[in-house]
């Protein structure tokens, strides 16, 4: 096989198939890709859901991750965000000619060793090629599905005055690894990408209560910017404790040289949670247990003040309005 990707590896014949049983086969295959039908065909029960997005990260390989990590994480972690149980998930590629076929093993490498993470199956997939010049290396789209227990009922809307809000960790390092690589920026302690699957985390939360009112994984837009949709959807306030609302020094340094508040700043392995307040800590201590949870904690409160806004109680004791992300802070993030 040729040590580049080709217009003709995207044309439908020889060496279309030939990238499939050479590139992706002996990697993702199983038994439902193995038979490379039109779609996948499984048997399914119960309350589903389903999820698909699209990565065009840059650039593709960064500290802590690469696009093909990133591409199974967020697909699994908006699944896991409604409380589902991930299973299956697409893959689709559109890929630059001239794009080493070293860098897209590496990405499909990452792709599966991710989704065995995560515990779910590639089951379908796409791959288009373009002309060199007309798309950046490499674009992925995912799209996922997952089961829901019947017990569990999570959205945004479902936020209720006196609920805790839990975050899992500390904010900020997504995009401050990926603007590091694309800047070509050095710090004395490096910043690595957060980028991971959390079905886990949140299958060890559920075990811990059933009554989690919502999830949400801020990635674009950042801690503020999610906290600001979840107000609006539930039409109630939040109040957030600047003390608690952990930034790793290294974080913390960036985002002061490059003039960003880490609020704002895209996360891809930390999620958010909204609990009533009699099971927030079994759910603090049930997260702890688990690798992406051990920086858990309470940072705040669902309340019936200022409803749609969040506001934030800052060292000093003050209080600030934290608003959502007005433009783009960071393109091509995700």
């Amino acid at each position: 096989m040729n040590d580049k990707v080709m217009l003709a590896h995207g044309s439908g014949g020889k060496l279309s198939h030939e990238l499939i049983e050479k590139a992706f086969l002996p990697v993702l295959g199983n038994p439902l890709l193995d038979r490379l039908d039109d779609s996948a065909v499984f048997e399914l029960e119960g309350r589903l859901a389903l999820t698909t997005d699209s990565y065009v990260v840059n650039p593709i390989f960064f500290p802590g991750g690469d696009i093909g990590r990133l591409a199974v994480c967020g697909t699994v972690n908006d699944l896991a965000m409604c409380g589902a149980t991930p299973l299956y998930l697409s893959l689709a590629l559109v890929i630059e000619e001239g794009l080493p076929m070293e860098e897209l093993r590496r990405v499909t490498a990452s792709v599966k060793k991710t989704a065995d993470e995560a515990g779910v199956s590639i089951v379908t997939g796409d791959t288009k090629v373009v002309e060199r010049g007309s798309a950046d290396r490499i674009f992925i789209n995912t799209a996922g599905i997952g089961r829901i227990p019947q017990n569990v009922n999570i959205s945004g809307a479902n936020a209720r005055p006196g609920d805790k809000v839990i975050l899992s960790g500390s904010i900020g390092e997504h995009g401050i690894a990926v603007m590091s690589q694309r800047e070509g920026l050095r710090f004395s302690v490096p910043v690595e990408s957060d980028c991971a699957p959390l079905n886990h985390l949140v299958e060890e939360m559920l075990a811990a209560s059933a009554r989690i009112n919502c999830m949400r994984d801020p990635t674009r837009g950042g801690l503020a910017s999610t906290l600001n949709e979840i107000a609006g959807q539930s039409g109630a306030g939040i109040r957030i404790e600047e003390e608690k609302i952990a930034v790793k020094e290294a974080v913390g340094a960036a985002c002061e040289l490059l003039g960003f508040d880490p609020l704002y700043v895209a996360n891809e392995g930390k999620l958010i949670a909204v609990v009533p307040p009699e099971d927030a800590e079994k759910v603090v201590a049930a997260m702890r247990r688990r690798r992406y949870g051990q920086e858990a904690a309470i940072i705040g409160e669902v309340v019936a003040d200022h409803p749609g806004q969040v506001v934030m109680t800052t060292r000093l004791g003050a209080s600030r309005i934290v608003d959502m992300l007005t433009g783009e802070l960071l393109p091509r993030i995700c």
